[in-house]
């Protein structure tokens, strides 16, 4: 007989916890936990990117810039769900922690609205590409991919950690066939391979950048993934799944299709090894078809999670209700053709998120083994990681602008971390020369 929890398990209307921290019987194993994480990066857009990344800097620099960022997303994104993980809150709960229970909804509503933004791209990307590999109509297609999207994400975190295991395997399996053939077609060893970029080529601070850029976004709202993890430890493993392993495969595919000279357009389309598969013919046709569904599936359903959860808690809802809500909304914007603005998308990551991230993991993390974080009465607005956050974006743009040689998403997080220190310790010594 199937008893109540199991009929529960069974049922539509899973419990994803939108507004309160997960309890711990419903955390889940690190493997699954992992698994949400693990597929998500392994994306054709990281192997464009890591694509462009080499053809800019060459092969051996180009490795050495993926390394970087995904060391910086190591360290960013495994804090992070390190909190997530020891205390079950999905990410507006924990910044309500930081910034105050209700200016909060600024940065979650920031984040939670832009990774609707990564949805529409995503599943426009999907519609473009087999327009323009196999001459399918591109809004046609773009509307049934964002309708199955949409589909796939209403079944809650469980369909994550399921699409997760099937995307990271499909993605190594057919990125392993696409360098293989790269390297028999091409002429070139991608031991030798030195960048043809030329002007156009990006500085090595710019392609940190790009890499950190590519999934600061959802990995700032990682709380709403890893706050299932059993504990802060296994929160932090989980995220170790994505960065610095799924994410250095996806880039690195990409990279040595280009080193072996097997991209068609470099310059504009990286590692993008999609053409490279339908062009040999064959079963590798339906497999780059369904490698489409599958992989861009993947991540528009990890962006559209992030949106429902960030929307379901700021506005007391369901996240299957905001799910309906705000996929129609990405797919509308998708049909529409907003995916095409996606290097000011880029621009707009890499200078304003960094920075949101870094004033948490100080003040929950560091501030905290000191006497220099204030505790102020509840639902009261925290200036402070407000100061980091605008110092942090402002010298992120000033770099981005005067210094694009430098990393501006690395040099924002310093600079917000530094800057909410600073504060921190102003607000201390203010209290302290106060009478009582």
């Amino acid at each position: 007989m199937t008893t109540t929890t199991q009929a529960a398990e069974n049922t539509w209307d899973i419990e994803e916890f939108e507004t309160t921290p997960v309890p711990a019987d419903h955390r889940r194993r690190l493997p699954s936990v992992a698994a949400v994480w693990l597929g998500f990066p392994m994306v054709l857009t990281c192997a464009i990117f890591g694509g462009l990344i080499v053809y800019s800097l060459g092969f051996w620099r180009g490795l050495l810039a993926i390394a970087a960022g995904n060391l910086c997303l190591m360290l960013y994104v495994g804090t992070l769900s390190y909190l997530a993980g020891r205390t079950g809150e999905n990410f507006a709960l924990t910044a309500a922690r930081t910034f105050g229970r209700r200016a909060a909804a600024i940065p979650s509503a920031f984040l939670a609205t832009i990774v609707i933004g990564w949805f529409a791209f995503q599943t426009g990307m999907a519609g473009a590409i087999l327009h323009d590999s196999l001459g399918w109509p591109e809004k046609a297609t773009t509307l049934a991919a964002g309708l199955a999207f949409v589909a796939l994400t209403l079944l809650g975190i469980r369909a994550l950690s399921v699409i997760g295991m099937i995307a990271a395997p499909v993605y190594i399996v057919l990125g392993a066939i696409a360098v293989y053939l790269a390297a028999q077609d091409g002429s070139t060893s991608p031991l030798s391979y030195h960048g043809e970029a030329g002007s156009a080529a990006l500085s090595f601070g710019a392609a940190v950048t790009l890499v950190i850029a590519s999934f600061i976004d959802s990995g700032t709202m990682t709380a709403d993934f890893t706050r299932w993890s059993r504990n802060g430890r296994e929160g932090f493993l989980a995220a170790m799944s994505a960065f610095p392993v799924g994410n250095s495969i996806a880039l690195l595919i990409g990279g040595l299709v280009v080193a072996f000279g097997g991209a068609t357009d470099p310059g504009a389309d990286g590692g993008n090894f999609l053409g490279l598969l339908i062009d040999h013919g064959g079963v590798l046709v339906p497999l780059a078809v369904a490698f489409v569904f599958i992989n861009l599936g993947s991540v528009c359903a990890h962006c559209l999670y992030n949106g429902a959860v960030g929307w379901s808690q700021l506005t007391a809802g369901r996240m299957r209700a905001l799910t309906l809500i705000l996929g129609a909304a990405g797919v509308v914007l998708a049909v529409a053709g907003i995916w095409t603005y996606f290097e000011q998308w880029l621009n707009l990551l890499g200078v304003i998120v960094p920075p949101i991230g870094a004033v948490v993991i100080v003040d929950q993390v560091i501030l905290p083994r000191t006497r220099l974080r204030s505790s102020p009465a509840a639902g009261s607005v925290r200036w402070q990681p407000f100061a980091g956050w605008a110092g942090g974006a402002a010298a992120a743009l000033l770099t981005h602008r005067l210094a694009p040689w430098l990393s501006d998403a690395v040099v924002g997080f310093v600079t917000a971390a530094l800057i909410v220190t600073a504060a921190s310790v102003l607000t201390a010594r203010d209290q302290k020369d106060c009478p009582a």
